[in-house]
């Protein structure tokens, strides 16, 4: 079971930040089709029998390294969107393993040095009425996205609803090793949210090439705006692993 809450305090602190108007489109898929995706030393963690691939777009706001107070001005407000799937770890841990990240401020791309798979980009995210449009394409490559929901009313998550959206650390790759990235904020408050446009390439681009299992599910957040990232770490040499 997945805590709804996080997991851990983040006392060594890395990064501040706020996590803003976030859609979570999810599809089911085969979990060997994920699982061909995955470095070794991670198994793709399913749910009744089905592996989850997240589309999120969200606002990084109010983002300051430690030592930088409150009342002084953080790093800009910015746009980025995660392709992300679930994950354990050999040691049975949970977590997020990132398919690619695409954001729309490129210092952030410095975060390669330890595996996060960041792509610089034109990301836009507005707000129009009762719709919310996200859009993002790369500045390398062609893969893209444009997605317009309408969020919802306000729900009480589900087990599976807590199970796709809390998850308190992500893994990485780099050099040979695993990297664990922990984080804590309060518990997302969820709506229902329906799609008007879900148009998408970032999937393919990944190497996830077959048709998921169902349509998908989607939620949408206004977000957490007490996010606690701490420093990466490695947690234990990359090797070969078969499902379980």
């Amino acid at each position: 079971m997945v805590a709804y809450g996080a997991e851990q305090r983040v006392r060594l602190l890395a990064l501040r930040a706020g996590w803003l108007t976030q859609t979570f489109v999810h599809w089911p898929f085969r979990p060997d089709a994920i699982q061909a995706l995955l470095p070794g030393g991670l198994v793709v963690d399913d749910y009744e029998g089905a592996a989850w691939v997240g589309l999120t777009p969200f606002v990084m706001a109010d983002v300051r390294p430690p030592g930088v107070p409150a009342s002084l001005p953080g790093l800009p407000t910015f746009a980025e969107t995660n392709l992300r799937t679930y994950v354990r770890h050999r040691d049975g841990r949970d977590g997020l393993w990132f398919l690619s990240i695409e954001v729309a401020f490129p210092p952030m791309v410095a975060a390669r040095a330890i595996g996060a798979p960041y792509n610089p980009g034109t990301l836009r995210v507005s707000t129009d009425g009762d719709t919310v449009s996200y859009s993002g394409s790369r500045w390398i490559g062609d893969a893209s996205y444009r997605l317009v929901v309408r969020p919802g009313d306000p729900i009480e998550p589900t087990e599976r609803d807590v199970w796709l959206t809390s998850r308190w650390r992500a893994y990485t790759r780099r050099l040979g090793m695993l990297w664990e990235t922990p984080v804590e904020h309060e518990p997302w408050p969820l709506a229902t949210a329906d799609v008007d446009v879900l148009e998408e390439t970032l999937t393919a681009a990944a190497g996830l090439r077959e048709a998921p299992l169902g349509e998908p599910l989607v939620h949408f957040s206004e977000g957490v705006r007490h996010v606690r990232l701490g420093p990466s770490r490695p947690c234990g040499p990359e090797r070969v692993s078969q499902p379980s």
